[in-house]
Parts: C-alpha cells; structure tokens; sequence
C-alpha cells in the first residue's frame, strides 16, 4: 500500500544570510536569475514588464527559462503572494502551488519550500514529485552556495543534459 502523499512535498535549508537578502533573490528577476534561472521575465497584472530589480507583486505573471536548456523549454506561472519580507507564492504552472517561507532559527535563514497541490497521477508522481523535488533541493544547495562560499553550481551547457544541476 502506498502512503506516500504525492500531492506536497518540503523542502528545508538553514542558509547564513540575511532574510531580506534571501527574499531580494526570491522576488526580483534580477534576483533569481543570479542563483536559479538564466531568465526570468514578469509582467504586473497590468501588463507591464518589471525592471530586473523591482520587487514582484501578487497578481503578477512569470515566464521563467533555465541554464541547460533551449529558449523552448519556459514555465509560466502567476504570482500568488509576496509580502516583501519572508513569504512568497506561485502558481508552479502544471506542477502545482509553491510556497517560500523564511524563518529566523539561531544565526541562520531557514528558507522553507512546499509544493503543493501536485497531480497525483503515474506521471505527475514522476515528474512534478519526484522531478521537483529533485530541482528544489539542488537549487536551494545553490543558493545557499552563492550567498556563503561564491559558488555557482548551476550547469549552464545547453549540450551538457541529464544532470541534477540544470
């Protein structure tokens, strides 16, 4: 028998950095481009295309591309929340619902990821349970990497495929 809930999954790290600088990486294209995606594009809900470092807003849309693969592959998605502090949410396109919380615990930023509401079918298990979380724990590792140490882990070789880093 399965118990395995297939519909969320978390993921955690303790990161030594400041929760606002944390959250700047999160909510500005600019921001998630230096440790998670080769592009990231919003739009806010009138259409208009944020400046790389303007904090994103609820209601805004994404087009997101990733280091590793061509311009074809994009996830698009829609901001749910974004409370310029310590939480954000998205609309993770087919994959379900995201949710980013930063929380304070000793010296370090807990940077706390669930996804949620994730298709519970044999490929949905595959590609957005497993797949995801996956992905999530390498870029959560590189974040962290960049903040403390300067190191970028993600591969940015669209001829390199089939790796955890891209």
């Amino acid at each position: 028998m399965d118990n395995n809930d297939w519909s969320k999954f978390t993921r955690r790290i303790p990161v030594n950095a400041d929760a606002q600088k944390i959250y700047d990486l999160w909510a500005t294209p600019a921001g998630l481009q230096h440790w998670f995606l080769r592009n990231a594009r919003f739009k806010s809900s009138s259409g208009d295309l944020r400046d790389a470092n303007q904090h994103i807003q609820a209601g805004d849309t994404y087009e997101w591309s990733w280091h590793g693969y061509t311009d074809d592959v994009q996830e698009r998605g829609t901001i749910l929340e974004a409370n310029g502090r310590d939480f954000f949410k998205f609309i993770f396109g087919k994959a379900g619902v995201v949710s980013v919380s930063l929380k304070k615990q000793g010296n370090q930023t807990v940077v706390e990821i669930t996804q949620e509401q994730i298709p519970t079918d044999e490929k949905s298990k595959a590609d957005y349970y497993v797949g995801c979380s996956v992905g999530w724990t390498f870029y959560l590792a590189n974040l962290k990497s960049l903040l403390e140490g300067g190191i970028d882990l993600r591969n940015k070789e669209v001829n390199i495929r089939q790796v955890v880093s891209s």
